[in-house]
């Protein structure tokens, strides 16, 4: 059985001398791997970049939970973000976030609408976007069902409390205008994954959070 279906890449794991399992969000699958064989260009390479939205021909197979993707294509260039270092990275993050919290299988109502239309937000921001993940991982919060009050946060967020409060009552427009230190974007943005963790009982280690610390200090 053959299905059109669109997903975002997460991560991307090799399979053998010239395969990829794309590891992906989908509304049909949710959060799974795809076996693409035969990548060995540069150019195929280039499709599979963190957070970028394909459209390909899934394979499903009876005998093997790993199904197969062909004729793959870009959804959406997302020429906004591949043109920006800095988009970049926040790609980089936040597909990590995406990898290490979905376990795979899980297939969360609405999450892939939730993440599609955040990347493209990301895309298509101009100026000023910065707070964007610490904004991303607030909403992902809510995206995943834990729908946190401001309190709930006090414990993970100690003095930083009133920033945090603050992003939770803003909007959209108006978070991405708070002023912040680097070094004090990145501390919150660490608060806000102990708090995930804690929620998904799981140690992230999202190591990619070290690139965005670096580029935004």
């Amino acid at each position: 059985m053959v299905k059109v279906t669109e997903f975002i890449v997460l991560h991307t794991t090799k399979f053998g001398e010239n395969s990829l399992v794309v590891h992906t969000l989908s509304k049909e699958y949710g959060r799974r791997g795809f076996l693409v064989r035969a990548v060995g260009k540069k150019s195929a390479m280039s499709l599979f970049q963190p957070l970028s939205i394909l459209e390909a021909d899934i394979t499903e197979s009876s005998k093997s939970n790993l199904y197969t993707a062909k004729n793959i294509s870009l959804r959406h260039h997302l020429s906004g973000i591949r043109g920006n270092m800095f988009k970049n990275s926040m790609t980089m993050f936040m597909a990590e976030v995406l990898y290490r919290s979905v376990k795979d299988g899980a297939n969360e109502e609405g999450l892939y609408q939730w993440c599609e239309k955040n990347i493209l937000l990301l895309d298509s921001i101009e100026s000023d976007f910065s707070n964007f993940h610490i904004r991303f991982l607030l909403e992902f919060a809510i995206a995943l069902g834990f729908s946190p009050q401001t309190q709930d946060l006090m414990p993970f967020a100690g003095e930083h409390f009133p920033i945090v409060e603050r992003f939770m009552t803003a909007s959209f427009a108006e978070s991405m205008l708070i002023p912040l230190s680097g070094a004090v974007r990145n501390e919150i943005a660490e608060e806000i994954l102990r708090y995930i963790e804690f929620h998904t009982e799981s140690a992230l280690n999202v190591n990619s959070l070290k690139v965005l610390r670096e580029l935004f200090a």
